[in-house]
């Protein structure tokens, strides 16, 4: 069975999408996206997701094409067009068709695509052994909070670990850590757990506000602050966290051990209490 996306106001399995050459996302980049978490066939914090769209369509200048009653209806139908009780809802708004030029063209309608793919999250094995991670100097652009679907940089950072067999490239820029290259960080020093705040370097993860709610509900010390690389590598404990990843444990960074090279004790407790969290909200209908 083919999958289903959707494309422009239509549904239609994935063989039969097509878009022109000439959309502007195809030429540029030029274009911003989502990806929602899907349990139990309910979208996860799809408000929140909604208005994280709207923010990146803002800054890039794109009108938005639905109001969010009409995105809340076409996700749950790709949800439900889809095989999965767990999905992963790739959403992606480019300016649409224009004649190459650089400039913003006039009167040009938003291309909208939509898809569903099985959301897989760390095996056992992987959150029991933790992860290794490299790191790698900070070179993207400066409006990283924009969620743009070029993502050439983060592709190329990306790449870096996966030729040194690494789970994630972690990311400092003038000597302060960013996030990786696809995911957030959190980092534990003496019992606190650290995490850079949201700024123009960073991509506000909605994994990252889940995180930092139960850290704060569940009375672990925490401090949202700029984090050095030396408070990074003299780490106790570091975490990558994404919709995907969930919270994993970094136990080597650039080949050495972080702490005892085990998963620690804070993260072994968020673990679990994330694993609650998503029992008891994730899987129930918002």
């Amino acid at each position: 069975m083919s999958d289903i996306v959707y494309l422009n106001g239509k549904f239609m399995p994935i063989e039969e999408a097509h878009v022109p050459v000439l959309d502007r996302g195809f030429i540029f980049g030029d274009g911003v996206y989502e990806v929602i978490p899907v349990y139990s066939k309910h979208p996860f914090r799809l408000a929140e997701h909604l208005r994280r769209l709207q923010y990146s369509l803002d800054k890039i200048r794109i009108d938005n094409p639905m109001n969010d009653a009409e995105w809340t209806r076409l996700i749950g139908e790709i949800i439900q067009r889809n095989a999965g009780d767990d999905q992963s809802v790739y959403l992606q708004v480019t300016r649409g068709v224009a004649k190459r030029d650089h400039a913003f063209p006039k009167g040009v309608k938003p291309t909208v695509f939509m898809m569903s793919n099985p959301l897989v999250t760390p095996a056992p094995a992987l959150v029991e052994s933790g992860v290794p991670c490299i790191t790698a100097q900070d070179y993207r652009w400066l409006n990283c909070d924009i969620k743009s679907v070029s993502l050439l940089g983060n592709c190329l950072l990306r790449q870096l670990s996966v030729d040194a067999g690494a789970a994630e490239t972690i990311l400092f820029r003038d000597g302060r850590l960013t996030e990786a290259s696809a995911s957030n960080v959190f980092v534990v020093r003496d019992g606190v757990l650290l995490t850079p705040p949201k700024d123009n370097l960073v991509l506000p993860g909605i994994t990252y506000d889940v995180v930092l709610e139960i850290a704060r509900t569940r009375e672990f010390q925490v401090e949202v602050r700029a984090v050095s690389e030396a408070e990074v590598r003299d780490a106790d404990e570091i975490w990558v966290t994404s919709s995907t990843k969930e919270v994993l444990a970094v136990t080597t960074l650039d080949g050495k051990p972080v702490g005892d090279g085990r998963p620690g004790p804070l993260f072994r407790r968020m673990h679990a209490l994330y694993q609650q969290f998503k029992r008891d909200h994730m899987r129930k209908a918002a």
